[in-house]
């Protein structure tokens, strides 16, 4: 399996999960994930996975700023309901990184590391949640910790990137069928340099990805 050089240089991202640890998958329960993993799961590289990538490096890097993270202590929730737009692969990216699952999750090992029901979509002002959480999300994403209560808001803007102009007449073409090889290969790498230029050149970028306190 070959993927573009660059993912290579994306940082993994390193996580404690204790269900590993329990059932022995790995040594400490110690994980590392890489973008290639992202990749995987959704079948592709975009925007939209480099985005859910950096929410998720910058969530876990805010919440657990001197420990490692701990997978499956995390709950995940995004306002857009999961059929909207592209919330379903940034739920799916975020899931995998955090652990978090949705109802068909992990129930757990009797009451212990339960994955179920922390991933949640379409929290809004009429979410049917918890008394305790508050359902007037005001981002695209909130993650909080299970063990403190403490949280992050998240905004991803991949306008602050944008893509090349030769993309839209390139996706046209390619789209509708009509693209010789070479329109297929120059659409190709132009939109992989985006999603490199989004997770190297502007992974820091305040404006890209906006974290605040819930």
């Amino acid at each position: 399996m070959s993927f573009p050089d660059f993912f290579e240089q994306i940082p993994g991202l390193t996580l404690r999960d204790p269900l590993a640890d329990v059932l022995g998958a790995a040594v400490d329960g110690v994980i590392e994930y890489r973008y290639a993993d992202a990749v995987k799961l959704a079948g592709h590289s975009c925007p939209t996975v480099a985005g859910a990538w950096l929410m998720a490096s910058r969530a876990l890097a805010a919440l657990y700023p001197d420990d490692l993270p701990e997978r499956g202590n995390i709950r995940v929730e995004l306002r857009a309901p999961q059929d909207v737009g592209t919330s379903g692969v940034v739920g799916a990216v975020l899931g995998l990184i955090t652990g978090a699952a949705g109802e068909g999750g992990f129930k757990g090992l009797g009451v212990r590391h339960v994955r179920r029901d922390l991933l949640r979509f379409g929290v809004g002002p009429d979410a049917n949640l918890d008394a305790n959480l508050d359902a007037n999300l005001n981002a695209d994403v909130r993650v909080t910790r299970l063990d403190t209560g403490a949280a992050v808001l998240l905004d991803y803007h991949p306008e602050a990137v944008p893509p090349s102009p030769e993309i839209a007449p390139l996706m046209a073409r390619v789209v509708g069928g009509v693209a010789d090889d070479q329109e297929r290969a120059q659409f190709a790498r132009l939109w992989q340099d985006r999603v490199r230029r989004i997770l190297l050149q502007h992974a820091a970028d305040p404006t890209l990805v906006v974290v605040r306190a819930a």
